[in-house]
């Protein structure tokens, strides 16, 4: 299964729609919240708080957006506004998981340098996601003639990616051997989610 066959089907169709829109801004939400979990209360960087700020932002851009969807509001993140609600949640929670065991048993990491580590390769790892899935979304908001639109989105997520791999070069100089292992992560994650979403609309 994959997003961009998906899209079209939950574009059409207004309900579908919002609470696409809610999840994507349910899964920035929690990328933020994430990020602030693992900031240092005093060696916070301008980088991190900057990035928290911007994935908060792109929660209620996200929002926002449903009002174009002619739908009404998805008014909070319970399960029936979002779409494949139970592994939309696990998703990003899972991959901050399985990349803190990864740095505890490679790099036997803990405590406040486990929790920066994680944020690094995470991050990292949805960016590269993030700068896939958003053009593949406005391409066929495109073809469908929505209203609704996220390229400020792309923007600012293409952005991140570069600050992410400035960070990681500071962390590592194995720093693409590491952050390979979260893409990989990430990727069998995302695959179980599409394929949860195609069940959802397929049903």
């Amino acid at each position: 299964m994959e997003l961009s066959t998906i899209l079209p089907n939950i574009i059409a169709d207004k309900q579908l729609h919002a609470r696409w829109l809610n999840t994507l801004s349910l899964m920035e939400n929690t990328g933020a919240r994430k990020i602030s979990a693992s900031e240092d209360p005093v060696t916070v960087t301008y980088i991190i708080l900057k990035h928290a700020a911007e994935e908060h932002r792109h929660a209620f851009y996200l929002k926002k957006q449903i009002e174009k969807t002619e739908e009404g509001l998805c008014p909070t993140y319970a399960g029936e506004y979002l779409l494949a609600p139970a592994y939309s949640k696990y998703y990003l929670n899972q991959l901050d998981i399985d990349v803190c065991r990864y740095l505890k048993s490679e790099l036997k990491l803990t405590g406040r340098e486990l929790r920066f580590a994680a944020y690094l390769l995470v991050t990292y790892a949805i960016e590269v996601r993030a700068d896939e899935l958003y053009p593949i979304y406005q391409d066929a908001l495109d073809n469908a003639g929505s209203k609704v639109n996220v390229k400020s989105i792309i923007l600012e997520e293409e952005g991140h990616l570069e600050e992410m791999i400035n960070q990681l070069q500071h962390f590592s100089p194995d720093w693409q051997l590491h952050a390979q292992k979260a893409v990989d992560m990430e990727t069998r994650l995302f695959k179980n989610w599409v394929n949860e979403l195609g069940a959802v609309i397929n049903n």
